[in-house]
């Protein structure tokens, strides 16, 4: 039998139910009887439910079940309810995938620039906003292997690993804690104003294992606004400054 549909196929109106058969005495009772909100879900949105109900509303049992992510389920779960009209539709904030942090470690102990942004990370579920220097904001969120950091305003594949902060803060506390943010847009590797005494020349050759005269990414606008985010260095005109608070620590 096939599925009811909900909406006319002509006006696009909300469908009613006019009469119900009894498939035994062929007798008919004719009314105007809603129908009810689980005929709107999607065949989609029926299997996530059969599967839902038959794990007992085990989220976990859902995605080995479906072969489908924890937050991919619980995003699901949500549109579901909305289907449904439990809830009601979440705001563009609301509505973005949770991520799943169930297997994201890092050292707590450890005073690396890297393990500390991840840190930070994890304690606001994963992403955050930031601001460069003339207040344009950044958002930051960790990339799912929990390993590297992707950003809006950083359009790079793959995305840079915390790594990258720690070559960084190399270079301040080779250069008593500070350096400058140098000019990778306008010269190449190698050039005064990209060499390695900058910090975009020092992420070009010891992380991203460029070689004298190519041309680079220059990225240090988001990085010292993610460095300042963490109180690990100042982001000033034209250099990068660390804290006194992480030198306290180191």
């Amino acid at each position: 039998m096939p599925k009811k549909i909900k909406h006319c196929p002509v006006c696009n109106n909300d469908l009613m139910i006019s009469s119900l058969l009894c498939p035994n005495c062929k007798m008919e009772l004719r009314g105007e009887f809603e129908m009810n909100p689980f005929d709107s879900l999607s065949e989609d949105q029926t299997a996530f439910l059969y599967s839902f109900l038959k794990s007992r509303g085990n989220l976990s049992a859902v995605q080995a079940n479906m072969q489908i992510s924890y937050p991919t389920a619980k995003k699901r779960l949500g549109e579901l309810l909305v289907q449904l009209g439990i809830e009601e539709k979440a705001s563009a904030d609301e509505n973005k995938e949770e991520l799943d942090m169930t297997n994201w470690t890092y050292d707590e102990s450890s005073h690396k620039a890297s393990d500390i942004i991840r840190a930070k990370l994890i304690a606001c579920g994963g992403r955050t906003v930031v601001h460069t220097a003339r207040g344009l904001p950044c958002e930051v969120a960790i990339s799912p292997d929990g390993q590297a950091f992707i950003c809006d305003k950083l359009p790079i594949t793959p995305p840079y690993h915390f790594e990258v902060f720690d070559v960084i803060v190399e270079l301040l506390l080779a250069n008593n804690g500070r350096a400058r943010k140098g000019n990778g847009r306008n010269y190449r590797l190698g050039e005064p104003e990209c060499d390695e005494t900058t910090v975009v020349g020092a992420i070009a050759y010891n992380y991203a294992g460029k070689k004298t005269g190519n041309s680079v990414f220059d990225p240090v606008f988001a990085l010292a606004a993610i460095l300042e985010w963490a109180d690990i260095a100042s982001n000033e005109r034209g250099e990068i400054v660390l804290t006194a608070s992480y030198r306290s620590i180191l």
